[in-house]
């Protein structure tokens, strides 16, 4: 059931006359397998009265908890296996009523392949201290994996949660300095660094933007209309509007560039909403219209317009730097060295805030003009300030102090704090791969940078003659021979092995979560993840279940999970005679 996600419970059937519906998933299996001529089964419940659960909700989690258990630690056994690994966690995610951290671990397994695997989900704790506790003890103690041995942690996720799995990473750095906090490759920079601003109008814009992409792909004629709305906007830039019309296809919310799309689309989005909400035809029901509506009083709020062209200008300092980071190792290479210009313009911003700002402030009451919205305060200030006749604050000073000047200082400081000096050198040392040594004409310095790590090569008295002749090798190559553009291509090298304080540093940076997973077949645990959620209801999602789901291809011992089961939850006046046989049939 685990496998094919199937729920446990058909029905939510309490307080309903009994017969209504038919029995749960997992009774009905049962009964299938007896009536198909399952013999043990038969036995087992042929004294049972005809009412009764051939199966209890207890030890139904009982077996469940013992399945992921086993399943999980056959993952974990590759992971010890390997010694380093980093940690990543997902959005916060809802499991029956209740909030999770999807937790997944990075590794290199025997085959050389980099692998990102899901391994739980961990309960959501409001309390940041108490979170880092609970996470720290379920990772080490639960799961009985070394943290001495963490390389990486990343955190992906949305808007309120930024600062608390920020102290989560703090307290895990403080306990084990080599676990560098990192961006994670899947998600774009300037989205990571929005969602982390901590205002309240920034954190309202983002949900409102992934309520908007969600609502037009709810269905293909919804998206189709949009389309026939940018046409007609774009009719004297077709090349323009067939790009944008792209783009709304995509999920276009996690792009680097997703604020500029935004206000290029702005328009386009609210002439679509009020024509779905205002339709006399009658082609939308009720429930569409009136989600157009409320959407479409989001977008032309005068707030969410200066928000989003604030956030389209700030962030427009760090696009090229973030896709870079998720380019080709040559670009993540050079990325790092960028870093100083990417700062400097921003100070330089800050430093001349009250300019940019008006520039900035403009570009929004254009927008907001053009579409004939009202430009004023947010009412909750207004409702403040009402009796305060020395209040002389006007729209653009507002927003001033309210957002521009907390956006630039908050990016500044967390760019400073994700690309910490440890981060930086880790970064580095990615002149390791042939194809960057090449683009640096083999004028290169691992050694220094490679330092932090020397505690984790195998012969750190030998790195700098074993480097000199990796440089070599690449150096003076054959004509027809290429230079390996990625560590997975040379990590796979087949004389790799006379290189091994090479191959670990390569092996130790590869697991970094800021690198991207060069082989997509091994990053099926993050895509699993997002398909179970994606397809199942949250009131039938189960921790157990899901992993089992997520992790259906992934050997198990099945006597072994019946052994634990048994040593664990019964006694022996409780199992069946033949107990021998009764563990082989099941």
């Amino acid at each position: 059931m685990g496998k094919q996600n199937i729920p446990l419970d058909g029905h939510e059937t309490d307080g309903l006359p009994e017969g209504l519906f038919t029995p749960d998933n997992f009774q009905a299996l049962l009964e299938c397998r007896i009536n198909s001529g399952e013999e043990v089964l038969r036995k087992r419940f042929e004294t049972t009265a005809v009412n009764t659960l051939f199966c209890s909700k207890t030890q139904q989690k009982q077996m469940l908890e013992i399945c992921e258990s086993c399943i999980r630690e056959e993952t974990l056994r590759e992971v010890r296996d390997s010694h380093f690994f980093s940690i990543i966690t997902d959005d916060v995610v809802d499991i029956a009523g209740e909030e999770h951290l999807p937790v997944l671990v990075r590794f290199v397994d025997e085959s050389h392949n980099l692998r990102e695997e899901f391994v739980g989900f961990l309960p959501y704790e409001a309390d940041a201290e108490i979170l880092a506790v609970k996470f720290h003890t379920t990772i080490t103690e639960k799961w009985g994996l070394n943290m001495e041995y963490c390389r990486g942690q990343a955190y992906i996720v949305s808007s309120g949660f930024s600062s608390k799995m920020k102290v989560v990473a703090s307290r895990l750095l403080e306990k084990y300095p080599q676990a560098v906090y990192t961006l994670c490759s899947s998600c774009a920079l300037n989205m990571w660094l929005a969602k982390s601003v901590p205002v309240v109008g920034v954190s309202v814009a983002l949900g409102t933007i992934e309520e908007v992409c969600s609502f037009f792909h709810r269905s293909p004629q919804l998206l189709l209309e949009l389309d026939n709305v940018i046409s007609v906007l774009f009719q004297n830039n077709e090349e323009k509007g067939k790009e944008l019309k792209e783009i709304c296809h995509s999920q276009w919310t996690g792009r680097h560039d997703a604020f500029e799309i935004l206000v290029d689309l702005l328009q386009a989005l609210v002439l679509c909403l009020d024509g779905i909400n205002s339709d006399t035809n009658i082609r939308w029901n009720n429930y569409i219209a009136g989600r157009a509506f409320v959407l479409c009083s989001a977008v032309t709020d005068f707030d969410f317009v200066v928000t989003i062209v604030v956030l389209k200008n700030v962030l427009s300092f760090t696009r090229a730097f973030g896709k870079n980071l998720q380019g080709q190792t040559s670009d993540v290479f050079f990325a790092a060295s960028s870093l100083t210009a990417v700062l400097h313009s921003l100070n330089e911003v800050m430093e001349n805030i009250e300019v940019y700002h008006e520039f900035w402030f403009e570009e929004a009451t254009n927008l907001a003009t053009k579409l004939d919205i009202q430009m004023k305060l947010p009412g909750k200030f207004r409702r403040a300030q009402q009796g305060n006749l020395e209040s002389q604050l006007t729209s653009e000073s507002y927003y001033k102090e309210t957002l521009s000047v907390p956006t630039v200082e908050h990016i500044i400081q967390e760019l400073k704090d994700i690309f910490s000096e440890q981060h930086l050198k880790a970064l580095k040392c990615l002149s390791l791969v042939p194809s960057v040594m090449g683009q640096l004409k083999f004028n290169t310095s691992e050694e220094h940078h490679a330092d932090m790590y020397r505690s984790d090569l195998p012969n750190p008295d030998t790195l700098s003659a074993e480097l000199h002749c990796w440089r070599i090798k690449w150096k003076h190559r054959g004509k027809d021979i290429e230079l390996p553009s990625t560590i997975y291509e040379a990590l796979h090298l087949p004389d790799i092995k006379f290189f091994p304080n090479v191959y670990a540093l390569l092996k130790v940076l590869c697991i970094l979560p800021v690198m991207k997973v060069e082989n997509e077949r091994y990053e099926n645990g993050r895509k699993r993840l997002k398909a179970y959620l994606r397809n199942t209801l949250t009131d039938q999602r189960s921790s157990n279940l899901a992993l089992l789901n997520i992790n259906f291809d992934i050997k198990h011992d099945l006597d072994l999970m019946v052994d634990t089961y048994i040593k664990l939850y019964t006694t022996k006046s409780e199992l069946p005679t033949d107990n021998s046989e009764t563990i082989e049939n099941t």
